[in-house]
């Protein structure tokens, strides 16, 4: 696949529902089970939800980051914009995107429109923005989980040996 958009739009075929939870699998979060929390979010706000957490301002280009439009009770906010890997100076927070997802399948429609982005990738975050100034509404979820990076061979070693220990 071109990319987390691309690998998502393979997948049609088996999305029925009017929302759908996705979730990445260089992504892992224990102890707390947040896709269970952000399904609740999903059905109080009646709207799509994204996980994050705050990362270190000089990480900010790894991550998709949030630009928080207005703060919500319960380590919850409305996302005003999602920008993919932005420089330091280009980053509207600290608050990055984590692999878990509950996107509407309307997201579809955006995809198949899509022009590639960074790295020649089709983004799935890209595709979100789209609907965010369609004016969709996107909620961020701090979630209380404890975060595993897998997405590096350093993070997967230490992620398997924290795994370990459940």
């Amino acid at each position: 696949p071109l990319g987390t958009g691309d690998a998502v739009l393979k997948a049609k075929h088996l999305i029925k529902n009017k929302y759908f939870l996705m979730l990445l699998p260089d992504d892992l979060i224990i102890k707390k089970n947040c896709s269970k929390k952000m399904l609740f979010i999903h059905k109080k706000y009646n709207s799509s939800v994204m996980a994050s957490m705050s990362v270190n301002r000089k990480t900010v280009s790894r991550w998709g980051v949030y630009n928080i439009k207005k703060k919500l009770p319960g380590n919850n906010f409305v996302i005003g914009d999602v920008i993919e890997k932005p420089s330091i100076k280009k980053a509207p927070s600290n608050k990055a995107v984590i692999g878990r997802y509950i996107l509407p399948r309307t997201i579809f429609n955006k995809l198949e429109k899509q022009k590639k982005g960074k790295g020649g990738e089709i983004h799935i975050t890209d595709a979100i923005q789209s609907l965010i100034r369609d004016k969709n509404k996107f909620i961020g979820h701090n979630f209380a989980g404890k975060y595993l990076d897998c997405g590096t061979m350093n993070g997967y070693i230490k992620s398997s040996l924290e795994i370990s220990k459940i």
